[in-house]
């Protein structure tokens, strides 16, 4: 998911959880607006206990064992910006140990000793098996490509603000030198001038 948390502010998640449950959460501030890309974040157990605490980082991972069922909360602070509102993509991923195994474990009966209904079961829990390790995969496949994107999404808004930056620079730089250009030009038209005041002025500057 993608959040924005406004300057001053804090956007904080709730997220129920079951004690033997692993989280996983990954963040990257993704758009700084005009200051830095990052964020303060803070990851609380069900009673309000501070688990993982992070001040003004750009991205971060972190990996918790559940010992305490309820929900946990997932705080992003952007309290310390005055004016800079921060995107920040996130992946949460909760899981049972022993899940990413599923699917793996293997019919050792003889089959000779099977009847025509339990291997018919089993050829079914084969391909369910089989399936259960696809889905796994994609499931992976698809978190890589959410990462992806996001490191993408901050890449490029970080080139479209060094792009803004170097165009306002450089019409102030232009705009600086067309004014000094033509303070030169009036000031060398003021000494040459005979009946003007900036003349009379010079005269009694002693120029």
């Amino acid at each position: 998911m993608t959040v924005y948390v406004d300057a001053r502010k804090t956007e904080c998640l709730y997220h129920s959880v079951k004690q033997g449950e692993t989280i996983d959460f990954e963040y990257q501030v993704i758009d700084g607006g005009h200051g830095d890309l990052d964020i303060s974040f803070t990851l609380l157990d069900p009673i309000g206990l501070v688990i993982v605490s992070d001040l003004k980082k750009p991205d971060n991972m972190h990996r918790h064992d559940v010992e305490k069922e309820g929900d946990y909360r997932f705080c992003f602070d952007n309290s310390f910006s005055m004016y800079n509102r921060k995107t920040v993509f996130f992946e949460l991923i909760v899981e049972r140990e022993g899940d990413q195994h599923h699917g793996d474990t293997q019919w050792n009966e003889d089959l000779a000793d099977l009847t025509p209904d339990e291997y018919y079961d089993m050829k079914v829990q084969d391909i369910m098996d089989f399936i259960g390790r696809i889905r796994l995969q994609l499931n992976k496949a698809r978190q890589l490509q959410d990462m992806l994107r996001s490191h993408e999404a901050r890449d490029r808004n970080l080139a479209e603000t060094n792009f803004q930056k170097v165009n306002h620079w450089s019409m102030l730089q232009i705009s600086a030198m067309i004014g000094v250009g033509l303070i030169q030009v009036f000031m060398l038209r003021s000494i040459f001038e005979t009946h003007g005041r900036m003349h009379h002025l010079w005269r009694k500057l002693g120029i």
